[in-house]
């Protein structure tokens, strides 16, 4: 793997975490303590753990897909993902920053679904560049589907 492209995709990732997590709590505010919950949502705890590992899914399959398809002459497809990617990743930033800094919970909610259908495009767009790339990004639109459902309910629990 071009340890370019690696880096590239790595520093994009970190760019989205950091961006997101300057919206997130450092801490658990009031705000969000007082919101009501449903009962399938996952400790605190978690969050970091899955999403450090998605990030670093997301950046090393990202950056095998957008290898082969330049190692196959396919520069626009490579392009393209790469636009999908930043498209991503902006979506990715700006759900903390609507649910956490702005507690806007019906938009969260809609990003969350635009994020999911996002990383569902970017798994498709993998598999199209490496038959194993699509379904190693698979737990990142698996995750945003569930966080999906658990926004949309906190929504619905806090109108």
């Amino acid at each position: 793997m071009n340890k370019s492209i690696l880096a590239a995709t790595t520093l994009a990732v970190a760019a989205a975490a950091g961006t997101g997590s300057i919206a997130s709590p450092k801490r658990v505010h009031a705000w969000y303590a007082r919101l009501k919950k449903p009962r399938y949502q996952p400790p605190g705890a978690a969050f970091p753990v899955v999403w450090t590992a998605l990030y670093g899914d997301i950046a090393a399959t990202s950056a095998v897909a957008i290898d082969r398809l330049r190692a196959a002459g396919q520069h626009d497809k490579a392009r393209r993902y790469a636009a999908a990617l930043s498209v991503n990743l902006l979506l990715n930033a700006a759900w903390s920053w609507l649910f956490f800094r702005y507690h806007k919970l019906g938009a969260s909610a809609l990003g969350a679904a635009a994020l999911t259908a996002s990383s569902a495009d970017l798994a498709r767009r993998a598999a199209q560049a490496d038959r194993r790339a699509g379904p190693a990004l698979s737990p990142y639109p698996l995750w945003c589907a569930f966080a999906t459902v658990l926004a949309t309910h906190v929504w619905r629990l806090n109108r």
